[in-house]
């Protein structure tokens, strides 16, 4: 199962267990995110596209670290008139890792096995 979420201006194509770097969130690492702008999901049976987004999905991920990506360098120059200027820049980042892609049928099938944990266990106590 794959889903296509949408953060910081952009959209990723994320699965569970999948290692990400989006722009600069503002969470602390080792807490929990939740990404509710999923554009689609998709798993071996059937894809779901929103309009814009999909109902009901949500994608969790763990920060594992914040950091800087490799430095660039932005060169200015104008050709005869002694204009030189170089600029470097290094964008910062958030890695996150995907744990799950939580959609409402898996919801619904949660439900109806503690339900029928539930009923085994009240047939065991009588």
């Amino acid at each position: 199962m794959y889903a296509i979420i949408e953060s910081c201006g952009k959209q990723y194509k994320v699965a569970g267990g999948d290692v990400v770097f989006f722009e600069k969130l503002d969470v602390e690492e080792g807490k929990k995110v939740t990404f509710d702008n999923v554009v689609l999901v998709s798993d071996d049976k059937k894809v779901e596209v929103g309009a814009p987004y999909v109902k009901g999905v949500k994608v969790e991920g763990k920060v594992v670290a914040h950091g800087k990506g490799k430095k660039i360098l932005v060169y200015k120059y104008k050709a005869k008139k002694n204009y030189r200027r170089t600029q470097g820049h290094r964008q910062p980042y958030t890695k996150v890792e995907i744990t799950k892609i939580k959609t409402p049928a898996e919801k619904a099938e949660a439900k109806t096995a503690e339900k029928k944990t539930a009923t085994k266990k009240e047939t065991v106590k009588e």
